[in-house]
C-alpha cells in the first residue's frame, strides 16, 4: 500500500488561490496503483476548482474511470490547470479548460454554455470551488470579507446547479464539496464554517428536491487535506503542524478523498441521495 504520510513542511504562499505547483512536497492526486474499471465511462463531468488540490484529484480519478472532463478555475491557477489538462488526456479522456470568477453570473452562464456546446449535455456535477481567511477575532471579519466567502462557496454553486440542471437527465448526479467544519465549526473560520453549513443543507434539501427527476445530490465533507488553499491561508508554523490533532495523526491526501466523488459519481451508489462521506482522519462528528 502506497505511504500517504508526507511531511509538511513550513511554507506559505502569499497569494490566493494557493498554487500546487509551488507546494513542497506535491500533493499526492492519485495512487499509483489505482486501476479504473470504466465506472464512468463516456459520462460528462463539470468540475469547479478543478485545477488543483481535491479538484485535480478527483478529475484525474475522472478520467481514469472513462469520463470526459470540463474544469473551472481561477485565472491565476492557469498553470495548475494545464497541468491537470495534461494529465486528464495522458487517460486518453478530454479536457476543456473554464478560466473565471465564480462569482460572476455571466462568467457562470458562459461556462455551462461551453460546456453544452463541446459535450452537450452535463452527467456529473462536482461543486467543490471554495475560499476562507483565517481570523482569530470575529470582528475582523470585514463585509467584503464576508460577501467573498459567501459568494464564492454557497452562491455559486446554487448559481452554476440551477444553470446545468436543464442539461442533466435522470441517473445524473451532484456532489458538492462541504467540510468538517460544517459539523463541529471553527473558531477562526466562522464566515467559512457557515458556508459550508449551507452546503450541508443545500445538499440535503436539493436532494428532496430533485429526488423525482431520479438525480442525486450527495457531498463529502473533508478534513484536514493538503492542497494549495492550506498553504495560502495558514502561516509556515501552521502548515508544519497541519493535520497533526486527527486521530489517524496526520494531514490527508487528496488521492485519499478522491475515491469518495467516484462512488458517489458510479451506479455503485444509486441508491444513496441527500446524504455525506466524512474523509477526516478518523475526527468522529454528528452526520
Amino acid at each position: 500500500m502506497e505511504d500517504m504520510k508526507l511531511e509538511t513542511k513550513p511554507q506559505h504562499q502569499d497569494a490566493q488561490p494557493g498554487l500546487e505547483h509551488q507546494m513542497d512536497p506535491r500533493p499526492i492526486y492519485i495512487r499509483e496503483g489505482y486501476e479504473g474499471s470504466g465506472k464512468l465511462e463516456n459520462k460528462i463531468a463539470l468540475i469547479t476548482g478543478g485545477d488543483s488540490g481535491i479538484g485535480r484529484a478527483v478529475s484525474v480519478h475522472y478520467a481514469r474511470e472513462g469520463a470526459d472532463l470540463a474544469i473551472i478555475y481561477h485565472p491565476r491557477e492557469e498553470q495548475d490547470a494545464q497541468e491537470t489538462k495534461r494529465l486528464i488526456e495522458a487517460e486518453g479522456r478530454r479536457c476543456l479548460l473554464l478560466p473565471g470568477d465564480l462569482r460572476s453570473i455571466s462568467f457562470i452562464r458562459e461556462a455551462v454554455g461551453k460546456v453544452v456546446s463541446t459535450y452537450k449535455r452535463v452527467n456529473i456535477l462536482v461543486n467543490n470551488a471554495a475560499n476562507h481567511v483565517e481570523q482569530q477575532e470575529f470582528t475582523n471579519i470585514s463585509d467584503e470579507q464576508l460577501k467573498d466567502t459567501f459568494e464564492i462557496n454557497i452562491l455559486a454553486m446554487f448559481r452554476l446547479t440551477k444553470n446545468v440542471l436543464p442539461h442533466m437527465a435522470a441517473h445524473d448526479c451532484i456532489i458538492n464539496t462541504s467540510s468538517v467544519v460544517s459539523y463541529r465549526g471553527s473558531e477562526s473560520l466562522i464566515d467559512y464554517s457557515s458556508t459550508k453549513g449551507a452546503v450541508t443543507s443545500f445538499t440535503r434539501s436539493l436532494s428532496q428536491n430533485l429526488a423525482d427527476r431520479s438525480i442525486r445530490v450527495n457531498q463529502v465533507a473533508p478534513g484536514p487535506i493538503w492542497t494549495p488553499l492550506i498553504v495560502s491561508t495558514k502561516t509556515p508554523e501552521e502548515v508544519a503542524k497541519f493535520g497533526q490533532d486527527v486521530p489517524l495523526g496526520r494531514v490527508g491526501q487528496p488521492a485519499e478523498l478522491a475515491p469518495a466523488y467516484v462512488f458517489l459519481a458510479s451506479e455503485d451508489a444509486s441508491y444513496i441521495t441527500g446524504q455525506t462521506i466524512h474523509v477526516n482522519g478518523g475526527e468522529v462528528v454528528n452526520s
